[in-house]
């Protein structure tokens, strides 16, 4: 019994070390492990908030989001193999809190131009955490002189701030309007 906790108890050290950050390698490989975490998190999240927007133009935005992240997370598998490192997701806490807020949204409105606002916002939540964690993780493998990463980082934050603006787009087209007169 003591041999085991041990081993266990030294696996998890393990674990917390090769998480830790003492230089800007480190916090990249970090950072990377979060948003690949974030990404896979989104794929699960993002069919229900497509089914519970009635916007049909919502809808498709966010459907086509969904196969953009898709990408995304291939993409991060890619940048993984190429610096030898295992793709392993480094639970991200602060996108479980968005997709949690995002749910509670969903569930404490009705179907229409409300609960669409709702997913807007929350949508665009999640669209700011991505854009400022790649706009980060882009800075940090320039510097690293990481140019294939930099140049993937680059193509998902340049589509990361594309979907917000759409999403910005759509609220402001006619949802925020609709959802104001529901009151």
């Amino acid at each position: 019994m003591g041999t085991t906790y041990r081993k266990q108890e030294a696996k998890e050290v393990a674990e917390v070390k090769s998480e830790e950050a003492y230089n800007l390698r480190d916090l990249f490989e970090v950072g990377l492990k979060d948003i690949y975490s974030a990404e896979k998190a989104l794929i699960k999240t993002l069919p229900n908030m497509v089914k519970n927007a009635s916007s049909p133009e919502l809808a498709n935005t966010l459907q086509n989001h969904l196969t953009e992240t898709k990408e995304h997370v291939s993409r991060l598998e890619e940048i993984f193999e190429s610096k030898g490192i295992k793709a392993v997701a480094k639970k991200s806490e602060a996108i479980e809190g968005l997709i949690e807020e995002s749910k509670g949204i969903i569930a404490k409105t009705e179907i229409g131009a409300m609960r669409d606002a709702g997913i807007i916002a929350a949508g665009q939540k999640l669209k700011q955490y991505e854009i400022a964690t790649y706009d980060a993780l882009h800075s940090f493998a320039e510097n690293l002189g990481e140019n294939k990463a930099a140049n993937l980082l680059a193509m998902t934050l340049n589509e990361q701030k594309k979907a917000d603006a759409a999403l910005n787009e759509i609220a402001q087209s006619n949802i925020n309007f609709n959802a104001q007169k529901q009151i």
